[in-house]
């Protein structure tokens, strides 16, 4: 029992942070005029530690992404995110945190579970292609387990540690760290993004928008 107490604080969390993200949407319709909760990059909700990082890790640019393996949106914008790290090479780097929207999303816990138990073997990048790449097909199974053991072989980790670690108490922590981070900054969904710690809203957070932050953010003024 106690080794699955780790992730019914992590569902307890998540749902928290999921429900808080609705009613500040709705309270954000009710007053246009109202604040929006801001990054706090140095608080105490820094997310998952060491963060999972693609691209240069010393780039000027950190776009931050907080996804949810089982979102519709995410496996759509997936794609996307791929070409911008593409077109700004080495001056962006990409951070991803653990989002998954439950109970909206039964399957989406699960997912990240195995993307961070591939990451205890240095892959987690390629289970997190893997998952985007194959949404339809896995969301659609019966059984998670074996499909995600088969990517698990196809990425070259040692699947019988994999099927450990998916309920591994480290995993298990880095997802509650994420989902910590999510409600401190009051996200409302997936998937959320922030461009050196400021957050792509409205005409932004379309991938036009978030590639004029870059820019913005690779400029002198906004350096």
């Amino acid at each position: 029992m106690k080794r699955f107490l780790p992730f019914a604080i992590i569902i307890i969390v998540l749902v928290v942070a999921s429900v808080a993200g609705l009613v500040l949407l709705r309270s954000s319709r009710e007053q246009q005029n109202s604040a929006a909760p801001t990054p706090d990059p140095a608080g105490e909700a820094n997310g998952a530690e060491p963060p999972h990082v693609r691209g240069n890790p010393n780039a000027p640019v950190t776009l931050e992404e907080f996804g949810d393996f089982q979102c519709p949106t995410c496996g759509t914008y997936y794609p996307e995110v791929k070409k911008i790290e593409s077109e700004f090479g080495d001056k962006l780097k990409v951070i991803f945190r653990e989002y998954p929207l439950l109970p909206m999303h039964e399957h989406a816990l699960m997912a990240a579970q195995a993307a961070e138990a591939a990451g205890l073997q240095g892959k987690f990048w390629e289970m997190h292609d893997k998952l985007y790449e194959n949404q339809t097909t896995w969301v659609a199974a019966k059984d998670l387990v074996p499909v995600f053991v088969d990517y698990a072989k196809q990425i070259g980790i040692d699947p019988d540690r994999f099927m450990k670690d998916l309920s591994a108490e480290t995993v298990a922590v880095r997802i509650f760290q994420d989902g910590k981070r999510v409600h401190a900054l009051g996200l409302r969904g997936t998937p959320s993004f922030f461009v050196n710690g400021k957050e792509a809203k409205d005409d932004q957070w379309k991938p036009e928008g978030l590639r004029q932050m870059i820019k913005d953010a690779l400029s002198p003024a906004g350096k």
